[in-house]
């Protein structure tokens, strides 16, 4: 059975950048297709406000700190009107193994779509994830 995205997944593509969707629904049917893991877009375009919540998490509030800026990718940006960036979820937080093969298939898609991408494990992209505490294994944002 192929994977398909469920209402919630649906949700969060709305006001995400055209290609950032054809990025993204490619990714799925490529990890349907090869055995690779289903996941779920937890965020697509965030406010401000949802920013600094996430800003306070591990500094302010509970919780282990997601992010390190109070700017996005996820805002809507001013010259397109669309937000630029997706968090994906392959179902289990621990396993890496899963984030890197959902982040193959996102690297697959973006070459076959010719749409640049650039993903949170790896923000210097020279193809070695996490080798300087890049931690953000769910975040993709397209790159210029």
């Amino acid at each position: 059975m192929a994977y398909a995205f469920g209402k919630r997944s649906l949700d969060n593509l709305k006001g995400v950048h055209p290609n950032m969707v054809k990025v993204v629904t490619r990714a799925l049917a490529i990890c349907s297709e090869t055995g690779g893991p289903d996941f779920t877009v937890i965020e697509g375009v965030r406010t401000p406000a949802r920013q600094k919540q996430l800003y306070a998490q591990g500094r302010t509030t509970p919780g282990a700190k997601v992010t390190w800026t109070l700017t996005s990718n996820h805002f809507v940006n001013a010259k397109t009107g669309y937000g630029h960036a997706v968090d994906l979820f392959p179902g289990t937080w621990t396993d890496l193994k899963k984030f890197d093969a959902m982040a193959a298939a996102m690297f697959q898609a973006s070459k076959e779509l010719k749409i640049p991408i650039r993903w949170g494990a790896d923000w210097d992209r020279d193809g070695i994830s996490r080798e300087r505490g890049e931690t953000d294994s769910p975040h993709f944002e397209l790159h210029a």
